[in-house]
């Protein structure tokens, strides 16, 4: 049978789809591997493998993941692969196949990405080298939010940066384009309302939703901004990052270290960028770090609802919105001044997502 291999890299985990290329997209395999950086846990169709040592790379666990895939191919013809790609700058705004110009075009984001784009594009390499005829898709987590009204997607800076490109491009696109699929398809009463979608994982942000459309989000022209996350730090004072780099003298490539992957949870707890593990630790700084991600939560999902003129509904999804019913807890009584909402829980599913465009997108290559 025809088959399309769905491979999604987060900031700690890797995930891999197999799904029969027909048009239910029935799931034939899956495989993630979760706590990259931590103590990584491997599991393939939903049963634990084995345990990775902390020192284990993206690039170890798209191997493992690729050979277990191989290992269960069965009577599998792989027809495409896609690829969650973080960002696609102004360029890509749709599924697009990856050529080496397309590769080459995405390649000049990685600044803005530094932690995902070069997982994402190593996917695409290693696949080309081992199957080079093989029809590979990238679908943009920046292309749900492409179409945003001016006021949320510029900064106030002058017109002559912002031709350069700095502008509020928004992350979790296809998380929050499943959302929205979801709505649709489970809760059609809710759907066509205001919408504020919590991705909270690894990587956290909300998006703004009206009528099934991206409105407003946290993130900015990086993962960096909005709330604060595992590892980064969310939104702060641009001046904190002039003053690390005049007064403190550390280089810009040490303020990107300390921004990206030594703030968020794991900077304000000293102990972990994992919520599980801060939830079980008890400590006094562990508190202070979850209290202080739902307080920017709370903040920020007001904010959104300002963007959207009200909230219908809150929806939670990604790791820790699906799974840490406490945080949930918080971040709602945090809200009860506001008018009631409606709160749900969706299950992330960016891989059927993928697999949907894949499966449109290469339907459309094939036809005479």
């Amino acid at each position: 049978m025809n088959a399309i291999l769905v491979l999604n890299a987060g900031s700690s985990s890797l995930k891999a789809s197999v799904f029969e290329a027909v048009a239910d997209l029935p799931l034939l395999a899956s495989g993630r591997i979760t706590r990259i950086g931590a103590q990584a846990v491997f599991s393939w169709n939903g049963n634990p493998v084995a345990e990775f040592p902390t020192t284990v790379d993206h690039g170890g666990a798209l191997r493992e993941l690729l050979t277990w895939t191989e290992r269960s191919a069965n009577d599998w013809h792989l027809q495409a692969v896609g690829h969650r790609i973080v960002h696609g700058g102004e360029v890509f705004s749709s599924p697009t196949m990856l050529t080496p110009q397309v590769l080459h075009q995405l390649e000049t984001l990685i600044p803005l990405a530094p932690l995902h784009q070069p997982t994402c594009l190593a996917a695409v390499y290693a696949i080309a080298q081992s199957h080079p005829d093989l029809m590979q898709i990238g679908c943009f987590d920046t292309a749900f939010h492409k179409y945003h009204a001016p006021v949320f997607q510029h900064y106030a800076l002058p017109k002559y940066l912002r031709d350069q490109g700095i502008r509020r491009y928004g992350f979790h696109g296809l998380s929050y384009e499943w959302v929205a699929h979801e709505l649709v398809r489970k809760h059609p009463q809710i759907a066509p309302g205001r919408i504020v979608a919590a991705h909270l994982g690894n990587g956290a942000s909300l998006c703004a939703m009206l009528a099934g459309k991206s409105v407003d989000t946290t993130m900015g022209m990086t993962a960096l901004d909005g709330l604060p996350m595992g590892t980064r730090c969310g939104c702060i004072d641009p001046g904190v990052v002039l003053y690390m780099l005049r007064v403190l003298n550390l280089k810009a490539e040490r303020v990107e270290q300390i921004l990206s992957c030594e703030s968020g949870l794991v900077g304000l707890s000293g102990v972990s960028h994992d919520v599980q593990n801060l939830l079980e630790s008890g400590s006094t700084e562990a508190n202070f770090a979850i209290q202080f991600f739902c307080t920017m939560a709370a903040q920020h999902i007001a904010r959104m609802a300002v963007s959207i003129g009200g909230l219908d509904a809150l929806v939670f999804t990604g790791g820790i919105g699906e799974h840490a019913a406490s945080i949930r807890t918080q971040i709602k009584e945090m809200l009860s001044f506001l008018v009631p909402f409606e709160v749900l829980v969706i299950s992330a599913n960016e891989e059927r997502m993928i697999a949907e465009h894949c499966w449109t997108l290469s339907t459309q290559q094939v036809r005479p």
